[in-house]
C-alpha cells in the first residue's frame, strides 16, 4: 500500500476528539478520511477543527454505514460509547474493513463471542484500544519478561486512579470493572504471558461518592485475580485522586522486579522552602499521550502490512478481540464476586454482563 491509509473515525467525543487529532495530524501516512457521529453537527465540528492544508478536511456523516459502505476508506477506528462497540464492530467486519476498537469490545460474553465471530468470518484485523501495552514503561517490563531477565511472574499490581470529576447518576453499574479495570485485568495478562485467569475475588463501593452507595455506585474497588501458573495479581481502580490522574505498576518475579509509571507530568523536581515537589498529570491524554499514539500508529502500520502482505505476524503488544474477551470475563467475574461476597472461578462465569 503505497497511498495513505484511509481512516474513517466513529465517535467525535472526548477520546474520539484525541484520535481523530492523531489520526489528522500525527501519523505520517495516514488520512483520517471520514468522521461519524450522530449529534448533529458534531462530525463537521471535528472534521474542520482538524482540518490540515492542503490534505482535505474529513468528510462528516451522522449515520455510521456510510463509512462501512465507502469503498475508500481501509479501516476504522471506534471510539462511540461502549455500549455501541460490538455492532459497530460487526458491522465493520461485514464490510471488510481492519478495526481498532476503544475499549470494551462488549459488555457481554455473548456480545464478545458475537465480536469475535464476525471478525473471524471476515478475516479482517481487530485491536483494541489497551493503551497500556505502548506505554514505554509497560512495554518495557513485558520486554524483561520475553528476554527472560525477570523470570516467572509471582506478584502482579496495576492500578488506575482517575482525576475525579464524575457524575454519580451517569455512572451505569458495573462501569469501574467494564471501563475503567478493563485496562488493568488486560495489563495483568500482557504482564504474565501465556497464564489464565481462574480465579477472581473482589470488592467494591462508593468512597469518593457514598451518598450513591444505596443506589448502586461502585467508585473504588480492589480485585484479586489467581493465574494458572501460579501468579496472583491484584487491580486497583478508584474514580477520583486529589493529586492527578495516577497509573502504576508492579511486577514481581523470581528475577527481579519491575515498576511502572509515577504520574509526573515531567521529570522536574522543585526544591524550595517548603520542601520538594513534582508535577503530576491531571488527565489519561497528558499521561498517555505517546501511548495513545503509538497503539495508533501500531493499527496504522498493521493495515499497511496486511495489506501489502495478508499473512503477515502480527505486532505481539496489539490487544486482540480474544484478548478483549479474557479481561471482559475478568469484569465480570469481579462485578459477581462483589454480589455475592465469594472468589468466583471463571469457567463458572455466565457473562450476562454487569
Amino acid at each position: 500500500m503505497t497511498n495513505p491509509v484511509r481512516v474513517a473515525l466513529i465517535g467525535s467525543g472526548r477520546m474520539g476528539s484525541f484520535h481523530g487529532r492523531t489520526l489528522a495530524q500525527r501519523l505520517p501516512g495516514v488520512h483520517l478520511a471520514v468522521i461519524a457521529d450522530p449529534a448533529p453537527g458534531a462530525a463537521g465540528k471535528l472534521a474542520a477543527e482538524l482540518a490540515v492544508d492542503p490534505a482535505p478536511a474529513a468528510r462528516a456523516v451522522t449515520d455510521p454505514a456510510e463509512v462501512f459502505a465507502d469503498p475508500d476508506v481501509d479501516a476504522v477506528v471506534i471510539a462511540a460509547p461502549a455500549r455501541f462497540h460490538t455492532d459497530l464492530v460487526v458491522a465493520a467486519a461485514a464490510a471488510g474493513k481492519d478495526t481498532f476498537c476503544e475499549k470494551p469490545m462488549a459488555l457481554s460474553l455473548a456480545d464478545a463471542d458475537r465480536a469475535l465471530a464476525a471478525v473471524r468470518d471476515a478475516g479482517t484485523l481487530l485491536q483494541i484500544g489497551f493503551n497500556r501495552r505502548f506505554a514505554a514503561d509497560w512495554h518495557a517490563a513485558r520486554g524483561l519478561l520475553d528476554s527472560g531477565d525477570l523470570g516467572t511472574p509471582r506478584q502482579i499490581r496495576s492500578l488506575t486512579r482517575d482525576p475525579g470529576g464524575f457524575d454519580p447518576s451517569r455512572v451505569a453499574p458495573g462501569t469501574i470493572f467494564n471501563e475503567t479495570l478493563i485496562h488493568d485485568f488486560d495489563t495483568l495478562r500482557y504482564l504474565n504471558p501465556g497464564a489464565r485467569a481462574v480465579r477472581v475475588f473482589a470488592t467494591a463501593t462508593a468512597t469518593v461518592e457514598p451518598d450513591w452507595r444505596d443506589r448502586g455506585l461502585q467508585d473504588t474497588a480492589t480485585v484479586l485475580v489467581e493465574f494458572d501458573n501460579g501468579a496472583v495479581g491484584i487491580a486497583e481502580a478508584c474514580f477520583e485522586a486529589a493529586y492527578g490522574y495516577d497509573v502504576r505498576g508492579e511486577l514481581f518475579a523470581a528475577g527481579g522486579m519491575a515498576t511502572m509509571g509515577d504520574g509526573r507530568s515531567t521529570g522536574l523536581v522543585f526544591s524550595h522552602t517548603g520542601g520538594r515537589s513534582v508535577s503530576t498529570a491531571r488527565s489519561d491524554q497528558e499521561l498517555l499521550d505517546a501511548a495513545y499514539v503509538a497503539e495508533l500508529a501500531a493499527f496504522t502500520a498493521a493495515v499497511r502490512r496486511r495489506a501489502a502482505a495478508p499473512g503477515a505476524e502480527r505486532n505481539p503488544a496489539i490487544a486482540d478481540g480474544t484478548d478483549a474477551r479474557a479481561a471482559l470475563e475478568i469484569a465480570l467475574a469481579a462485578a459477581e464476586s462483589v454480589r455475592t461476597g465469594r472468589a468466583v472461578r471463571l469457567d463458572g462465569v455466565t457473562g450476562a454482563g454487569a
